[in-house]
């Protein structure tokens, strides 16, 4: 008992917070930008110390007063599956993952069903995914036919592969008011697609007019605290209406499932430590998949998914790893916040750095 007792009161005494993560959290509320290697350093800091927690509820302190305490759910429907050749080592989409042999495409009256009942249910965007091998020109086809049956304030958003100036254009035409790219962990080296070209796709679209929204992700255990700062740093140069951290989930088969998954706790974590980074004025911040200790640390904007899901085998992720509408409402009146009503606050440009 008293070997026990002297453990507990060890730990209470180490229970003050560093200075140097002080210094570091008023620099954010200051207006400041961090430094790549004060963004390390917050990385580096043990999760479950009192200094975690005091970056953690910093983040959140932060996140709540930039978006007013309001949070927001957008719903994402996956319109394809195919054995992408893009061969993304994390995606269930992957041809080498061997998860999907065939092609299967939602029609256009699916897609419409879903977009219809998600805006029913109060999402804030709308946003159509499709994989990287995607006819364009079908894609905008659907969209446009979405777009009309939708209410005229309705956001949405294209979650598409990479294109270029005339694709770009297109979108604007459909409707959509902007996308969501990501220079993904390992791109270039578990994908077959170069960060540069990624990169191309954000600036194409922003010369069009489309707002972009990005997001650290598919974070693992293999990754590196030097990557993780690295593309945190690339989100914030795209300067993107949100961002936010995403957990890489194991598709069985996979080269990457040897490497297991981090926890939820791990990434509420990080979900923190994007936050800061991206500075203090930003209203959005998200993290994927849903869950209540992302919600508490930083995040309040969460999807709902439908269709298609490249971290799901199953082919209706409704029916999988997909949360709908309703439920991610939930968590984050749960997490004592209140929900947006009616289009994005997030997706404006008004909330562009």
């Amino acid at each position: 008992m008293l070997l026990h007792s002297t453990v507990i009161q060890g730990e209470i005494d180490k229970m003050k917070i560093d200075s140097q993560v002080s210094d570091i959290i008023s620099k954010v509320t200051d207006g400041y930008f961090l430094t790549r290697d004060e963004i390390v350093f917050l990385l580096k800091i043990n999760p479950h110390s009192p200094d975690a927690g005091f970056v953690m509820a910093s983040a959140d302190a932060i996140n709540r007063a930039t978006s007013g305490n309001k949070a927001e759910v957008h719903a994402q429907i996956g319109v394809n599956l195919s054995p992408c050749p893009k061969n993304c080592s994390f995606c269930a989409f992957a041809s080498k993952n061997q998860i999907f042999k065939e092609k299967n495409e939602l029609s256009v009256e699916e897609v419409t069903e879903m977009a219809l009942r998600a805006e029913a249910d109060g999402a804030n965007a709308i946003f159509l995914m499709t994989t990287g091998d995607y006819s364009f020109d079908q894609f905008t086809e659907i969209s446009k036919e979405v777009r009309t049956m939708l209410k005229p304030d309705t956001v949405m958003i294209a979650n598409v592969g990479d294109f270029a100036n005339k694709e770009a254009k297109q979108l604007g035409e459909a409707g959509y008011t902007g996308i969501y790219h990501a220079v993904r962990m390992g791109e270039g080296r578990e994908t077959n697609i170069d960060p540069q070209t990624r990169l191309n796709t954000v600036r194409v679209a922003q010369e069009n007019g489309l707002l972009i929204g990005t997001c650290v992700e598919p974070i693992g255990p293999e990754h590196s605290l030097e990557e993780i700062a690295e593309k945190t740093l690339i989100g914030r140069e795209m300067k993107p209406c949100y961002s936010g951290a995403m957990r890489r989930i194991s598709i069985p088969g996979s080269e990457m499932e040897k490497h297991g998954m981090i926890s939820e706790y791990r990434m509420a974590y990080l979900v923190s430590v994007v936050r800061l980074a991206m500075g203090r004025n930003l209203v959005g911040n998200c993290t994927h998949e849903p869950n209540i200790l992302g919600a508490t640390s930083g995040a309040n904007l969460f999807w709902a998914e439908v269709g298609t899901n490249p971290r799901d085998t199953e082919a209706d992720t409704s029916k999988g790893r997909g949360l709908d509408v309703g439920s991610c409402m939930e968590m984050f009146k749960e997490a004592d916040f209140a929900m947006v009503q009616g289009p994005s606050v997030i997706y404006s440009e008004n909330n562009v750095p």
